[in-house]
Order: C-alpha cells, then sequence, then structure tokens
C-alpha cells in the first residue's frame, strides 16, 4: 500500500504498476514552523503559500491511489525542478498518459506522453477548442487533489509541524499515503 519513493528504472515500473496506463503528477506543500535559522527560513519560504513549508511531488491514478511520493523537499524548489531532479519521467513507459498542471510548463516539448494546458497567447485570447481541452484536462486532473486532500486528512499531515526530528515529516508523509491507499482498497 505504500507508495514508490524512487524509480529507478522503466522495468521498475512496470513490475511493481504493470496495469497502470495514467499518472497525474502534482505537487503538494506542508506547512512548517517558522525556522530560526534565517537561512533555512529563505530556504522553506514559499512565495507561493505566503509562509514556510515542504513540498511533495505525487504520482496518482485515476482512482485516486498515490503510487509515487518523492522525498521532502524546501518549499522554495519549483514543481518542475524537483521533477527533473527526481528523474521521474524518464522511468516511466511512454506508454503510459501523464497529465500535469501548469507548472510544468515545457516538459511537454521535451517527452511525447506529457499532456499539459493550453497557455493564453500573449495579447491574445485563447480558442474554444483549447478551453474545452482545458477542462476536460482539469476534470481528469483533479483526482490527484482528491488524493492530497485524502492524505491531509490525517492531522499529522495537514497541521503545521513542530517535531524537531531530522525527515520525520517525510515519514509521516509516506504513512499518510499508505493509510489513504489502503482506505481506497477496503471502502
Amino acid at each position: 500500500m505504500l507508495p514508490e519513493r524512487k524509480l529507478e528504472s522503466i522495468e521498475q515500473f512496470l513490475q511493481r504498476f504493470p496495469e497502470v496506463t495514467e499518472i497525474i503528477v502534482d505537487g503538494t506543500e506542508r506547512p512548517v514552523q517558522r525556522p530560526q535559522n534565517s537561512e533555512q527560513q529563505q530556504v522553506h519560504y514559499s512565495g507561493k503559500k505566503k509562509c514556510h513549508s515542504r513540498k511533495h511531488l505525487t504520482g496518482s491514478t485515476s482512482h485516486k491511489q498515490v503510487i509515487i511520493l518523492t522525498p521532502a523537499l524546501a518549499g522554495r524548489i519549483h514543481d518542475k525542478r524537483q521533477l527533473d531532479e527526481e528523474n521521474l519521467i524518464e522511468n516511466i513507459p511512454s506508454h503510459v498518459k501523464i497529465l500535469g498542471d501548469s507548472g510544468f510548463q515545457g516538459l511537454q516539448n521535451e517527452y511525447v506522453n506529457i499532456h499539459l494546458p493550453q497557455k493564453k497567447p500573449k495579447g491574445k485570447p485563447l480558442s474554444s477548442y483549447y478551453k474545452r481541452k482545458n477542462k476536460k484536462l482539469s476534470r481528469q486532473r483533479v483526482v490527484c487533489e482528491h488524493a492530497h486532500a485524502g492524505m491531509k486528512r490525517y492531522n499529522a499531515v495537514s497541521a503545521i509541524y513542530r517535531n524537531r526530528v531530522p525527515d520525520f515529516d517525510d515519514h509521516l508523509m509516506v504513512t499518510a499515503a499508505g493509510l489513504w491507499n489502503f482506505y481506497l482498497e477496503v471502502a
């Protein structure tokens, strides 16, 4: 039930998840207590959420199951940069469809199986065709947000993390993802 932490090869992915044909990749942030060290404050400060946080990338199936969970990194790191550092896309077979949000712009030029929303052209409106296409993609991607909400039902994951044990917050997130997957299996 626990998600995969690191993908080493395409063969590992196919062995662990043979039935998966679609993955929804997205990032999620968790608040942490404001560090006392000013250098650590800058590293953990997320300009997007206006708080100090740690960030995970998740890969979910269309059934809300979290199958990939990256290790926690500081909240300042962008989703695409974290995805590049983890080498997730390279270790997913090309026949598996990967859906993402606009935070992963640029990946569609590198890989064939990436599906991202179309951005509005500068100074022009987005055509109705691309609006419909983006809406359809959004309906598929919202499942990942539901998976994040399912994991964050456990208060240890959603509340501000104040523990001083290094990387224990990462273990909490893995446990919450495993419990969420178990809940989906038995429900």
